[in-house]
């Protein structure tokens, strides 16, 4: 809706929230668990493990566009289950006309992957995976859709790897699995964290 048929006019604005009640709370395995919370290995926690969704997601919808700037707070807030790491984080990320906001948190009542994008003329939100709700210009209540399975051509990200490998689809550098999105992503990812142990507004434009 906001590429092909442009329903919400120009992106101003987009919230995308991800993340659960913590990997420990909702049975990870201990193998995974000493990784995922090692600040070495994974190289940060809820701003990596969530925050990377949010990133290539606004990454894609900006077209590969480099943002402005980033900036981050991290917190710890169950400091007794995970000592050595950020549980919680908020990333803003700066576009000459737009913004993202993107929350990565081990802190939800419940596991969470939504999206709300805004535009000059409406707005679009993305409930879960198959639930959109959107009103568009000149409507006075949004309209509430459920996405039909058959619309998606790999579902899951096995499948999508397998075609991308034998060749039977061509990733473009726009697409979200693309290496391009990717290394902006990595971007944003490292400069929110430098943003969160500096208390600075990271500049990424030049």
């Amino acid at each position: 809706m906001v590429e092909n048929d442009n329903a919400i006019g120009a992106l101003r604005k987009v919230v995308i929230c991800d993340g659960h009640e913590g990997p420990k709370e909702i049975g990870c395995n201990q193998e995974f668990l000493d990784w995922l919370t090692d600040p070495v290995q994974n190289g940060g926690v809820a701003v990596i493990d969530f925050g990377c969704y949010g990133a290539n997601l606004m990454t894609w919808l900006m077209k590969n566009e480099r943002p402005l700037s980033v900036s981050a707070t991290l917190n710890q807030i169950k400091p007794h289950i995970y000592p050595h790491v950020d549980d919680e984080a908020t990333i803003v990320v700066k576009y000459p006309k737009a913004q993202a906001i993107i929350q990565g948190s081990w802190n939800w009542p419940f596991s969470r992957k939504d999206m709300e994008a805004y535009g000059v003329h409406g707005y679009i939100k993305a409930l879960d995976g198959n639930n959109i709700s959107y009103r568009l210009k000149n409507e006075k209540s949004a309209t509430h859709t459920r996405l039909s399975l058959e619309s998606i051509p790999f579902d899951n990200p096995f499948n999508y790897f397998s075609a991308a490998i034998h060749k039977t689809i061509e990733v473009s550098a726009e697409d979200l699995s693309s290496l391009e999105n990717n290394l902006i992503v990595i971007e944003i990812l490292d400069a929110a964290r430098e943003s969160a142990s500096t208390g600075k507004v990271i500049d990424l434009s030049m």
